[in-house]
């Protein structure tokens, strides 16, 4: 079930109400009885987004719902959506600690160093951070292996593109999301050297009107093929107005664009969730890092949209096979970089520490990666 005062609570109403809110909080809290074994398990959330983002924050959220359905009354959940990364973070953190919560999730890179500034402060506490690299004995971290479906959607976008001009949508230059650049321009230029990619930065996880915007700008370009990494349906939308393709974010976005959208890579956070919880009960919990992708479910696609032909569908059913099966892995050799030095001999496969510390393009990605 959800719970208290944080559940609906925006980056704007926080914003807004302030030291009353951590007031209102703290009371709430000062209120509450003493825990027993008999007590839920209170789990929080921190989303970047809001959640009717259509994309990460929304996929978290339905995560923490399939977490409600697994476990019943024996957890209560909470969540502050919309929350900026740096300081207003760590005080939305700060308050689920303060609130007693025994589990908290913070789902975006940028709340890294405020999870581990409250972790540190409260060690008895139990913190996940989505898609961090900094660890200690009560922070976990966890992310999944976006650019597998990446992989599968480059091939497609390579088949399908009559331009040979595919753009991309990008949200802030960190490694995961260069990951998944890279990854899309390898598959893509794989089934069709040809192809050149060209990447938009907009230097936010969530603003459809500078979505939008990119998305038409790529296709004034020449783009006829969209992918993102933006967490809004806007540039699906401006696909389907403009009579293009795209693939959606984080969670099917058909419905924004059912003659645009070709298929999205989904995020699965619900079973991670769930063992994480079971974890936090029966006492195994440790804070470890996860990495999963399609093998695990925690990376899954969306239906083929009805303008994907056969052939398209089996080549892409063929890489997400070899990807699962450990005989395809999207960055392996020959792998040449935007200067088109090789970099990765052939046979050879980027091990997972330089994924993880990703900061260069690919040969055919047009556009300087933002320092």
């Amino acid at each position: 079930m959800a719970m208290g005062p944080f559940r609906n609570v925006s980056r704007r109403r926080f914003t807004a109400l302030g030291s009353a809110l951590l007031a209102g909080a703290l009371a709430w809290g000062s209120l509450a009885p003493v825990a027993s074994a008999a007590d839920p398990l209170k789990v929080g959330f921190v989303y970047v987004g809001p959640v009717g983002d259509f994309g990460w924050s929304h996929q978290h959220d339905e995560g923490r719902k399939a977490l409600e359905a697994a476990f019943g009354d024996k957890v209560k959940t909470a969540y502050v959506e919309d929350v900026p990364e740096g300081a207003d973070a760590e005080r939305v953190i700060n308050q689920f600690a303060q609130q007693g919560f025994d589990l908290v999730f913070t789902t975006s890179f940028g709340f890294m160093n405020p999870t581990l500034k409250v972790a540190k402060r409260y060690p008895n506490i139990k913190f996940e951070h989505a898609t961090g690299y900094k660890r200690a004995d009560n922070v976990a971290t966890y992310a999944a292996r976006f650019y597998e479906g990446r992989a599968i959607i480059g091939t497609m976008a390579g088949m399908m593109t009559k331009s040979n001009v595919l753009g991309y949508i990008a949200s802030v230059p960190i490694p995961e999301v260069v990951q998944g650049i890279n990854a899309f321009t390898l598959a893509a230029r794989k089934v069709n050297p040809k192809v050149q990619v060209k990447v938009v930065w907009v230097n936010s996880w969530y603003d459809p009107g500078k979505e939008r915007e990119a998305a038409e700008a790529l296709i004034a370009q020449g783009a006829d093929v969209l992918s993102q990494h933006t967490d809004s349906p806007a540039p699906v939308q401006a696909a389907e107005e403009k009579g293009i393709y795209a693939f959606g974010q984080a969670s099917d976005m058909a419905k924004f664009g059912p003659h645009a959208q070709l298929t999205s890579i989904v995020d699965n956070w619900g079973d991670y969730y769930i063992a994480r919880v079971k974890a936090a009960m029966d006492g195994s919990w440790k804070a470890i890092d996860t990495w999963d992708g399609l093998k695990q479910g925690m990376v899954h696609m969306a239906p083929y949209g009805a303008a994907v032909p056969d052939a398209v569908k089996a080549k892409a059913d063929e890489v997400k096979a070899g990807i699962i099966a450990g005989t395809l892995h999207p960055f392996t050799g020959p792998i040449k970089n935007q200067a088109g030095e090789l970099v990765v001999k052939d046979g050879e496969t980027i091990p997972d520490g330089q994924l993880l510390t990703m900061n260069w393009f690919v040969e055919g990605v047009q556009g300087q990666l933002p320092k």
